[in-house]
């Protein structure tokens, strides 16, 4: 067995899993500075508020499973982009703060401030990881050892911030659709309506920009297709899965559109995978490099033990994560407590 390559997969899934469960809480708090009244913003907040904490676990899972499968790849990554990574740990931190103080004043200016902060760390989040996701398609310039050798400023060169943007406003359309199946019939639910339509036209103007943008400069994005046949049905179902939104959403069948809206993120990611593979940092100085999946590696053994941990643990992860959204279904209901 590759183990290697096994693992460059689990990644995937991880990151896969992150950007569709944590996705949509995030894209609620770059919707959230819409809400018109406090009660339209503790809706808001109380939807995502029993499971934002567990959606974050995949990350923290990703980030560990990178540390021990890919120790060379790691300290690349946390070491040159470590203030890129200082920014989306505030973003993150603030973030979470801002959810459990809000509501432990009664003060408007208190809560104003908050949402605020809510609002505004989730954007640099999401526009974080996405240019994180723009740096790993362009590479980054490396040395003979590894080491990031470029400027801080290089980070934010202008397809990355384009990126960026696509991230942000495909979590909002994600996290719009997921409103709209969460928070009580009123004027909110009914305003979701248009938010959803709004953020699903920025996210397709920004997709198709995106797309023609790594066909011109980043054209060993596509270099794999021809060693994978299938990727081409990624991209199929990619476009498929994108196009079902604005069908499900007109069709009143939000359930489906969220489907769709999660098809599609795991589609984008697989194709994020098929565009490094076999890299883990592509290094635009010099193909000789690139940190590959092989070169990154832990020993076979390592690896092997992880995977059985993978094996015996990951079904525990997924009953808890199935069992929680089972007990919070269905829409939330507002009282004078919590958020």
């Amino acid at each position: 067995m590759d183990l290697a390559a096994v693992w460059f997969v689990l990644l995937g899934v991880l990151l896969a899993g992150y950007a569709v469960l944590d996705g949509f809480d995030l894209g609620a708090g770059i919707l959230h500075a819409l809400a018109r009244t406090d009660d339209e913003r503790r809706a808001v907040l109380a939807s995502i508020g029993p499971i934002w904490d567990g959606n974050e676990v995949w990350l923290v899972a990703f980030g560990g499973a990178l540390f021990a499968a890919f120790p060379a790849a790691y300290a690349t990554i946390f070491s040159g982009f470590y203030m890129v990574l200082m920014l989306l740990l505030c973003a993150l931190v603030f973030r979470a703060v801002s959810i459990e103080l809000r509501s432990k004043h009664p003060s408007a200016v208190w809560r104003t401030a908050w949402d605020a902060v809510f609002c505004l760390s989730s954007i640099a989040a999401s526009a974080l990881f996405g240019i994180g996701v723009g740096n790993a398609m362009l590479g980054v310039p490396l040395d003979e050892a590894g080491d990031y050798i470029g400027r801080f400023g290089d980070l934010f060169n202008a397809y990355a911030l384009g990126v960026g943007a696509l991230v942000v406003a495909m979590f909002a359309v994600h996290g719009a659709i997921y409103l709209y199946l969460k928070v009580p019939h009123g004027p909110l639910h009914d305003r979701l309506r248009d938010w959803m339509w709004h953020t699903w036209g920025v996210f397709l103007v920004l997709y198709v920009l995106g797309t023609v943008a790594t066909l011109l400069h980043v054209p060993q994005a596509t270099s794999n297709f021809e060693r994978f046949p299938w990727a081409l049905a990624v991209v199929v179902v990619n476009v498929l899965a994108l196009a079902n939104i604005p069908r499900a959403m007109h069709a009143g069948k939000p359930l489906q559109a969220f489907a769709s809206s999660a098809i599609t993120i795991v589609a984008l990611v697989t194709l994020l995978g098929l565009a490094l593979w076999p890299d883990i940092v592509a290094a635009s100085n010099d193909p000789a490099r690139c940190i590959t999946v092989y070169r990154a590696a832990s020993s076979p053994k390592t690896l092997g033990i992880m995977l059985v941990i993978a094996a015996v643990g990951m079904p525990f992860v997924l009953a808890y994560t199935a069992i929680v959204y089972w007990t919070f279904r269905g829409r939330v209901k507002q009282d004078g407590h919590g958020y």
